[in-house]
Parts: C-alpha cells; sequence; structure tokens
C-alpha cells in the first residue's frame, strides 16, 4: 500500500509537465527575441514559465515519455517487490479442477498477500514442506499428513473439504467392472483381462489410494498393461483415454475434464474410494524462516466462512466438485 500510494504521487509531476507548455530558450539572434522549442518567437519571456520537477526537468522533448515509462516501470517493481508472498504446494486436483483460482483471489485481495501455487501431487508437496522451501501444504493423503505432523514438520491440520474418488474406463468396459461388488474387485477385474490401466506413478494421493486398493484386491500391479505415468491428473485422464484404458481419478479433476477424454465412471461410491483434504501449516520450530503468521491466516480463511462458501459453491455444469465439514484442529 505505502509503495502503491508513493508510486502515484512520484507520478504527478510527471502529469503536470505534460500540461504544461514546452519550456523556453533564449537564442541569440539579435538579442532581443526569444525562440521557443516549439520554434515560435516569444517577446515576453516572463510569461512563459516552464515548470520542471526532479528527473523530469532533466527529460527534454522526445526523451520525456521515455523517461515517464521507465519511472513508471521501476516504481510500479518497487511496489510489487513489497508485495509479501506465500508459497503453498498442493496437489494437483485443486489446481486442474479451476478451484484455486476462484479460491485464492479474495484472500490475496483482503490480505495484500500473494500465494505461489507449486501444484505437484501429495507426496511431492510434503517433501517441499519437508525441507522447508514452502509455507503450508493443501494436500490429500491422510496416513502421510500424519506422518508428515508426528516427524515435526507440519501443525495445526485442518481439515477443508472432501469428494470422492472414481474408477473410470472405456464406455464399453472391456474387463467388466461395471459388475464388480466393490473397488478392489473392480481392479482385480482390470488385472485378470490385462486392460491398460494408468497410474499416477508420483506418490500423489491418488496414487496413495490406488496403491491401498491394488493392495486390498491382494495383487502387485505389473506388466506392460499396467502404465506409471509420473503425471498430474489431467494428463492422466487423457493419457487413459488414448490408450482406451482404465485410471483412477479424483471427481473433482474428472468434471472438470470430462467433456474432453472418451472415459465414463464405471465404479464410484465405495468407502475405501473416499477422498478427504487437509491443509497444515509448515512447522516455524523446525525451520524458523518460514511465514507461519501468514499460512495460518490463509488456513483461517480456508476454514473460515468465506472459504467454505467459496468451495461448496464452486461448480462446473451445475455440479459440485467439493464439499465442505467442519474445521478441526489434529
Amino acid at each position: 500500500q505505502p509503495a502503491f500510494i508513493m508510486t502515484v504521487y512520484l507520478l504527478i509531476p510527471f502529469r503536470v509537465v505534460f500540461l504544461r507548455p514546452a519550456p523556453a530558450r533564449r537564442t541569440p539572434l539579435d538579442g532581443k527575441r526569444t525562440i521557443c522549442d516549439d520554434g515560435q518567437e516569444w517577446n515576453d519571456i516572463s510569461k512563459y514559465r516552464p515548470l520542471r520537477f526532479g528527473i523530469m526537468a532533466m527529460a527534454r522533448g522526445k526523451f520525456r515519455l521515455p523517461v515517464a515509462l521507465g519511472m513508471f516501470m521501476l516504481l510500479s517493481g518497487m511496489a510489487t517487490a513489497a508485495e509479501e508472498r506465500l508459497r503453498m504446494s498442493t496437489t494437483t486436483s485443486t489446481e486442474n479442477s479451476g478451484l484455486l483460482s476462484a479460491l485464492l483471489p479474495p484472500f490475496e485481495k483482503k490480505s495484500g498477500c500473494k500465494v505461489d501455487v507449486i501444484a505437484v501431487g501429495t507426496g511431492k508437496s510434503l517433501k517441499l514442506g519437508e525441507t522447508g522451501d514452502v509455507d503450508v501444504v493443501f494436500v490429500h493423503a491422510r496416513k502421510l499428513e500424519d506422518k508428515f505432523i508426528a516427524d515435526g514438520f507440519g501443525i495445526n491440520r485442518r481439515d477443508i473439504m472432501y469428494n470422492d474418488f472414481v474408477i473410470l474406463g472405456p464406455p464399453d468396459d472391456l474387463a467388466g467392472i461395471r459388475r464388480a461388488g466393490s473397488a478392489p474387485d473392480a481392479f482385480a477385474r482390470i488385472a485378470a483381462a490385462q486392460a491398460r490401466f494408468v497410474s499416477r506413478g508420483d506418490e500423489s494421493g491418488t496414487h496413495q489410494k490406488e496403491k491401498e486398493i491394488w493392495k486390498a484386491a491382494g495383487i502387485v500391479p505389473i506388466g506392460k498393461w499396467y502404465l506409471e505415468a509420473g503425471q498430474g491428473m489431467g494428463e492422466v485422464i487423457q493419457m487413459a483415454a488414448q490408450v482406451r484404458g482404465y485410471t483412477l481419478a479424483d471427481r473433482g479433476t474428472y468434471i472438470a475434464y470430462r467433456k474432453k477424454p472418451d472415459l465414463a465412471v464405471l465404479r464410484q461410491g465405495d468407502r475405501e474410494l473416499w477422498n478427504p483434504y487437509g491443509v497444515i501449516a509448515v512447522n516455524p520450530a523446525r525451520h524458523p524462516h518460514v511465514k507461519y503468521g501468514l499460512a495460518m491466516k490463509l488456513i483461517e480463511y480456508l476454514t473460515g466462512d468465506e472459504g467454505r462458501r467459496i468451495i461448496s459453491g464452486f461448480r462446473i455444469d451445475g455440479e459440485p466438485l467439493f464439499f465442505v465439514h467442519g474445521a478441526k484442529e489434529r
């Protein structure tokens, strides 16, 4: 705010200079006449007083505009540099779904703080928190989150929202998972049919859930049919569509992408497919340089009335992507 006010204040003289006539200069033609910068003769120099101010007084003629623009860019840069920044790592689903584009701007405007988002999946997001490279993490893998806190890297976890995972596949469903009795049964049918399955393969929250389901099915997925993409959720959905395969996806990203790929929801609603999200401040006792105060302001916003209203109201084609529940400290 102060930098912005200073920028406006210092720009006022530039405006005044532009509104005043061009300054006169005396030319020894006959010792009596005065020639102005515009080439016109002016006999009474006392009536033609140039107004000069600071740097603009040194800028003559065609150089005046470049100098003004340069000063404006410099002062704008000072204002930007003064803005506080908060680093947040997060799962790709919050980014790919479009939620963060709706959720963060009101907080940034209210707090005067820019949130730098690093969307890399839950596993990598927590690693960034462990090394102190971010101030707050927004993720969805509860077992990994609990370990992150138990190891002393994070504090003040809050439940933020939830949705569910869905198993996607080609509409003709070659593996027949529509007839499965559970998510592990659906995975077992995919493996038995050697049908293409595209995995996130990136230790994200979705990948953690996928591994839990494979374990529950008693299967270690190995073979040409099992593809580990190492990509975000949006890219994996598109890859599964291209190879006419199956994949596990969070519902929010699927809704955001469903108009593009030729995939259908073939399994949903199982208790194992529940998908809760949490936010955790990086522990300042472990990393003193982190902006804990700003991180807690963001957490309070996300769990407060405004944040909950934006999350619950975020929809695509009238369909909600996420649901909120009470904020609880862990």
